[in-house]
C-alpha cells in the first residue's frame, strides 16, 4: 500500500483509541479498531468506488454504517483524505455511559457481563443504537452535550499516550496479514482475534 494512506489512516486510528463516543444515550470509550487505506487497500469497502462505499470517498468523521451477515451493524470513521477513502472500523469499546440502556439493545445482558456489551463491532453498534439511519452523520459537529441529544457524535480528543498494541485485522481474506488493528493493550474489553478462512497461510 501506498505510503501517503499508510501516515494518516494509522495516526487517525490510533487517536481514536480512548476517545468516546455517544450515541442515542450510550456512551462508549473506545479500545480498540482498525484501518482500512480505501483505494489503495484490497481489505477496503472502498478499494472498488460503488454507491455504497461513496460516501467514504467524501469528507472526514462522517460516519460509515454498513450491515455485516444481514444482519449486524458496523461503525466506521471515514478519515479522508477525500478521494482515497480511507477509513477506521470501531472494533470495541467499554460503556461508559447508558449501561441499562446498552444492556437492553444488547438483549438484557446481565451486569457482570458489561466487560461484553461492545466488544466486537456487531456489539459495539448495537449498544449504541447506530442503524443505517444513522449513516453520513458528521461526528464533530456541534449538537450540544445535554440529554436532548440523540444523536452520534465525537466526544473530546484523548489526552495523554496510552499503551497501544497492534496486529493483523479481523476476518479479512485480503492483506490480512497487514498489521492495521489496534487496541488498548491489556483492555478487558477488546474482541478476539480470528483469521479469515479465506486469507492465504502465512509465510
Amino acid at each position: 500500500m501506498s505510503a501517503r494512506t499508510q501516515p494518516d489512516v494509522v495516526r487517525r486510528a490510533k487517536a481514536l483509541l480512548g476517545r468516546t463516543i455517544v450515541g442515542h444515550g450510550v456512551s462508549v470509550r473506545i479500545t480498540e479498531v482498525e484501518a482500512y487505506g480505501g483505494c489503495e487497500d484490497p481489505a477496503s469497502h472502498a478499494f472498488t468506488r460503488t454507491p455504497r462505499s461513496e460516501i467514504m470517498y467524501g469528507p472526514s468523521y462522517r460516519l460509515y454504517v454498513y450491515r455485516s451477515y444481514g444482519i449486524h451493524f458496523c461503525a466506521n470513521v471515514v478519515t479522508g483524505p477525500t478521494e482515497i477513502g480511507a477509513a477506521v472500523l470501531l472494533r470495541a469499546g467499554e460503556v461508559v455511559e447508558g449501561h441499562e440502556l446498552a444492556r437492553f439493545r444488547r438483549g438484557g445482558t446481565a451486569p457482570e457481563r458489561d466487560v461484553q456489551l461492545a466488544r466486537g463491532p456487531g456489539n459495539l453498534a448495537q449498544a449504541l443504537g447506530i442503524t443505517l439511519d444513522d449513516l453520513g452523520t458528521d461526528l464533530l459537529a456541534d449538537h450540544g452535550s445535554g440529554p436532548e441529544f440523540t444523536g452520534v457524535r465525537l466526544g473530546p480528543e484523548r489526552r495523554g499516550r496510552p499503551r497501544i498494541a497492534s496486529g493483523p485485522r479481523v476476518g479479512v481474506s485480503k492483506a490480512a496479514d497487514v498489521p492495521w488493528r489496534f487496541w488498548l493493550d491489556g483492555d478487558p474489553t477488546v474482541s478476539a482475534y480470528r483469521r479469515s478462512p479465506r486469507a492465504p497461510t502465512p509465510g
